[in-house]
């Protein structure tokens, strides 16, 4: 019996070079201007935390309200294409109000317009690649994927440092544009026939022994039956409670060094963000490496949730430029293993269910739960107690995330018949 994996004909170049394109340019774009709006609204526009932290949460919850209906989306619809294309732009135009008028009102509006529109990049990027490389291929597409992503997003710090520091805090938003232009564009390279939208969405393998020119579609599971799955809810949780200790950190390092450095925080959280970015192109190789070596995925995870609350810690002893620096370097450990392991882990998951992109809306709603949380609760506990208190809060909900995921979940590695083997060299080829 063969699978569809096997019965799918190999991408073109111009497919895949499309989808590391899409995950080079859309790094900066799928954010928006992340940690640089609390630098920005610190340093230049003198906010108090709790409105920052109002502000940053906006578009978290935007994009956490609206993962599912995005994720139902991509189950159902063909056009994933236009989708980012649309969403890219959508990004780019709000990041230009936020320089034109930033008002309390008009950055949280713009911010969960961001949050709404980038709600649908990354799962439509994910499903994308599942339906061209099919399954055999995907964890090591992913691997790549993120690679590139990051790689992107080094770029859009080294030159955010450049004209943040040279030209103005604004500057760096027009930089969000400047990518969200190409983005658009690069979605054309693309060939629309040669995604499996079946495979896209989760599907069941083909059943080629009776008709080797049909498909046997999966029965996609309704709704209630994916809540209906213990493992699934546990990761779910677990993701929650990750970003819930790790999404403000960096933002609140941000604050620090725009309060006791001023003139040096811009290119200081460049330098944070280029060195982790660094760190997370090397980490998605080495996961992917990894899960080849049959290294299990609840391992994998286990060693990111380890790392939060030691960076906590260490964020709380030192208000040094450089020493915030190296301590970011651990959220390139962190981060780059769940941009990957995440992916994989719900894929597992979601195997012939028809629903992998309303998982993949799970997963992201629960990290806009999480990111949202942190930085609300944050930006209030810094306000009311100061940054000590504020990073000791974050490393305490790590700790008990990384308790709650080691003791309730299950490892989701598929079985040893399935085979895993495939480099980075043969999904490049």
């Amino acid at each position: 019996m063969q699978s569809a994996d096997e019965a799918q004909p190999q991408p073109s170049r111009a497919s895949r070079w499309g989808l590391d394109a899409l995950n080079f340019l859309m790094a900066d774009v799928r954010d928006g201007v992340g940690p640089y709006l609390s630098v920005f609204l610190k340093g230049g526009l003198h906010w108090q935390s709790g409105e920052i932290g109002i502000a940053m949460a906006a578009s978290s919850i935007a994009a956490a309200i609206c993962q599912i209906p995005a994720g139902l989306i991509l189950d159902a619809m063909r056009a994933k294409r236009l989708l980012v294309g649309i969403s890219g732009l959508v990004v780019g135009l709000g990041c230009l109000l936020v320089v034109c008028a930033p008002k309390l009102v008009v950055v949280v509006s713009v911010q969960a317009a961001l949050g709404a529109a980038s709600a649908i990049i990354p799962p439509a990027l994910t499903a994308l690649s599942l339906g061209i490389v099919g399954r055999k291929l995907f964890p090591a597409r992913v691997s790549r994927n993120e690679s590139f992503n990051h790689g992107g997003n080094f770029a859009a710090a080294v030159l955010a440092g450049m004209v943040g520091q040279g030209l103005g805090y604004h500057w760096i938003f027009y930089l969000v544009c400047f990518f969200a232009l190409p983005s658009a564009g690069v979605v054309a390279l693309i060939r629309p026939h040669e995604i499996n939208h079946a495979v896209a969405c989760g599907g069941a393998d083909q059943d080629l022994s009776i008709d080797t020119s049909k498909a046997k579609e999966a029965r996609t599971i309704p709704i209630a039956e994916v809540f209906q799955r213990r493992d699934l809810i546990i990761f779910l949780i677990s993701v929650v409670l990750f970003h819930f200790g790790n999404a403000a950190m960096l933002p609140m390092a941000g604050q620090v060094l725009a309060k006791t450095h001023p003139g040096a925080d811009i290119i200081a959280l460049s330098a944070c963000i280029i060195s982790a970015q660094l760190v997370m192109i090397g980490v998605a190789a080495a996961v992917g490496w990894a899960m080849r070596k049959g290294v299990g995925r609840k391992t994998i995870f286990r060693v990111a949730f380890v790392i939060l609350p030691i960076r906590g810690f260490l964020f709380r002893l030192t208000d040094s430029p450089w020493g915030v620096v190296a301590i970011q370097l651990l959220d390139g450990v962190a981060a780059g293993i769940f941009g990957v392991i995440s992916i994989i882990i719900a894929a597992d998951l979601m195997r012939g269910t028809g629903r992998f992109n309303f998982a993949q809306g799970l997963v992201a709603l629960s990290t806009g739960l999480g990111a949202a949380a942190s930085n609300l609760l944050s930006g209030f506990v810094v306000q009311f107690f100061g940054y000590t208190i504020g990073f000791v809060t974050l490393a305490a909900i790590a700790v008990s995330g990384l308790i709650f995921f080691g003791w309730l979940m299950r490892e989701t590695k598929p079985p040893e018949g399935f085979n895993p083997n495939l480099s980075l060299q043969e999904i490049a080829t």
